[in-house]
């Protein structure tokens, strides 16, 4: 390759992610803009270029037609107690598939994994069967039930943990130090940037999740963040109100959002040192 097809490719390549981050953008920026727009009925009527004084009218309007503390409140609940119980099955059976030997271990460890092969809405109907046949029906911890295993979490744990040396473990063992003293002591905190990738893939995906709380869900009291929205969007596209829904959903939004904005170093240094890619 020439020095001039070298100087080309990378320029290339970086004006490509340019155009896509533009795409991509594009959304979402009309999302802002219409939020803003104190005159928010056409579907037409927000411009990428505001030609308006920005108003928090929508913002006002929209708080007060849908219980976003409500569902806000739910969802946190039903993202972080999923991740509180994740954090100890991934991380006691990815010890066990990492460290501990027995009979058929390859076999059962790609045997689970075959979760990761299955769509999720082809669990759908089973996993209501078995909610409802557990009196979990309509109930936060039945929309919960369904995750606290993760084959994903398990593997990312199982690399974690067999990259560790295991000299580290045989000099605790020699101290008298139990498994959980072992995990806790010493996997734990050497395996911290996988557990903070995977708390990030696990609350986000949790976070919009939007199907299987429709499904369990009937209570409007119980409704996540997801499921709130499209209620609270089918009632506003009747008057065409794009700027209540765009704010309603600019709400939506904002915990990740700002989330992101604030931790972004740390969210990117978790992903490099775990290898997620």
């Amino acid at each position: 390759m020439s020095v001039a097809n070298r100087e080309i490719s990378p320029k290339l390549g970086y004006g490509a992610t340019l155009l896509v981050a533009a795409l991509w953008a594009v959304p979402f920026l009309w999302m802002l803009v219409a939020a803003f727009n104190p005159e928010s009925t056409g579907a037409g009527m927000a411009a990428l270029i505001p030609d308006y004084v920005p108003s928090l009218a929508n913002f006002a309007e929209a708080w007060g037609l849908a219980d976003f503390p409500r569902y806000g409140l739910n969802t946190a609940i039903i993202s972080f107690g999923i991740l509180a119980v994740q954090f100890v099955t991934i991380t006691l059976a990815g010890y066990a598939f990492a460290r501990i030997d027995f009979p058929g271990r390859s076999f059962c460890f790609y045997l689970f994994l075959t979760q990761l092969m299955l769509a999720p809405v082809a669990l759908i109907v089973p996993n209501l069967v078995t909610i409802a046949s557990l009196g979990l029906y309509d109930s936060l911890l039945g929309v919960m039930a369904p995750y606290f295993a993760s084959a994903f979490g398990t593997f990312l744990m199982r690399q974690a943990f067999r990259a560790i040396p295991r000299e580290l473990e045989e000099a605790a063992l020699i101290d008298g130090a139990s498994i959980g003293q072992r995990i806790r002591l010493i996997y734990l905190p050497l395996a911290k940037p996988s557990l903070i990738a995977f708390a990030i893939v696990s609350v986000t995906s949790h976070w919009n999740e939007f199907l299987w709380p429709l499904m369990v869900i009937n209570s409007p009291d119980l409704r996540p963040l997801t499921v709130g929205l499209a209620t609270f969007t089918r009632g506003a596209e009747g008057a065409q109100a794009w700027g209540v829904i765009a704010a309603g959903t600019l709400i939506v939004s904002a915990p990740l959002i700002l989330a992101f904005v604030l931790f972004q170093r740390a969210f990117v240094n978790s992903f490099v040192s775990s290898g997620i890619k």
